[in-house]
């Protein structure tokens, strides 16, 4: 693994110490293991998070450090690759990791998760909203910092039915990854529950071949275009569908995750109106909270660029709450550091409270702001929090 030049100056002038060789901590030090994507697609999601994490890192080292010593950060590329992953997670250990922090998505972190799970140290993903990213998938030392994807789609569901009186839906799932089949889940769980509400039709297809025609033409098809379509997907394949849909001539809402937040692809469907996402927060400068933006802020200072999604924050969050863990349990073994995360009820945090539990360490609740992309602008225009937790029985579906 070797870092950037130019990211190295930056950490190394902002206080934190980065290294990817396998020194063992000292008594003066605390050893985080970055064991994510530094290279391939999964670094999009990664890279954000990863430098979200630092800054809180930075703050901590400023304040004096964890238990007063400095935390230092050893880092190893997964490359985008599972077999890659589990060297990395091994790397990052091997330099004396007390906690590993690994991909964005439950399928690319999870080996390096699993390696620390086996060297009983805990691990935190950096956003993945699949319930297998926790106890289910790793194991009881696993947590991810971002909200399940089940609860985005019961989020969208709700919202629309309560807030633009949606009563037709129509659900496109995209079935290349867990994240995208948890959004439709959550939506699954949902509509039920909306009275009136009724699925007017499902379809599927894959991200990597993402021509949707016959699916459009299921869509065309139907007595009355549907009040809304719920698109379960993610980039790279998501705006090639969303351009589709539109250009056939449908003017149905398009609710979609997290997963297509921002701006970075909007040029790719020009004019796109009547779209709709949920963040944990706003990356547009219109957060209600002016922390985040001021967050948003420091990021670009250091960085060079303002956070491009809402999976920049989560990485900020699992260290914030990971080290108040630390503090209250005075160590850093992973059995006293677990006990206090899952006593978190409504802990708050920049980007919301988080709640852990013995039975789950993921967010099957959260406060979500929603975002309408119109004309091809993307602004805040609401906030939801779903009337009750998804269970655990949609949650394992």
């Amino acid at each position: 693994m070797k870092l950037t030049s130019t990211f190295t100056s930056l950490a190394l002038g902002a206080g934190l110490a980065l290294t990817s060789a396998p020194a063992l901590a000292d008594d003066h030090e605390i050893v985080i293991g970055m064991a994510t994507a530094q290279s391939g697609w999964m670094q999009a999601y990664d890279k954000p998070a990863r430098e979200a994490a630092l800054i809180r890192i930075q703050e901590i080292n400023d304040a004096g450090g964890l238990m007063g010593k400095q935390i230092r950060v050893v880092e190893a590329d997964t490359k985008t690759d599972r077999a890659e992953g589990a060297k990395a997670g091994l790397e990052v250990l091997d330099g004396g990791a007390e906690m590993v922090v690994v991909s964005c998505d439950y399928d690319f972190g999870a080996p390096a998760a699993l390696a620390a799970q086996a060297a009983g140290k805990i691990s935190f993903f950096l956003c993945a909203e699949s319930i297998k990213a926790g106890i289910p998938g790793v194991g009881p030392d696993s947590f991810s910092a971002s909200v399940l994807a089940a609860v985005q789609g019961a989020t969208m569901a709700e919202w629309a039915y309560n807030k633009k009186e949606a009563r037709s839906f129509y659900v496109l799932l995209d079935t290349w990854i867990e994240y995208n089949k948890g959004i439709c889940d959550g939506f699954d769980w949902m509509a039920p529950r909306l009275d009136g509400a009724e699925v007017v039709g499902r379809d599927s297809f894959v991200n990597d071949d993402a021509s949707v025609a016959a699916q459009i033409t299921r869509i065309k098809s139907l007595p009355e275009e549907p009040d809304a379509i719920m698109l379960c997907s993610v980039m790279p394949g998501a705006p090639s569908v969303i351009k589709q849909i539109r250009a056939a001539g449908i003017n149905s809402m398009i609710l979609n995750g997290s997963g297509v937040d921002g701006s970075y692809w909007l040029d790719s469907v020009p004019g796109l109106s009547n779209f709709y996402v949920p963040v944990q927060g706003s990356v547009h400068g219109d957060d209600p909270d002016p922390a985040v933006e001021a967050f948003n802020v420091k990021y670009e200072e250091m960085f060079g660029a303002r956070p491009a999604t809402q999976y920049t924050y989560p990485g900020y969050v699992l260290i914030d709450v990971w080290a108040k863990a630390v503090e209250r349990a005075g160590t850093t073994e992973t059995k006293a550091v677990v006990a206090e995360l899952e006593k978190m009820d409504n802990e708050p945090t920049l980007f919301g409270p988080r709640t852990f539990t013995s039975d789950l360490h993921h967010q099957n609740s959260a406060r979500y702001h929603i975002v309408e992309v119109n004309d091809g602008t993307p602004a805040v225009v609401d906030s939801w929090t779903i009337s009750e937790p998804v269970p655990m029985e949609a949650l394992l579906k």
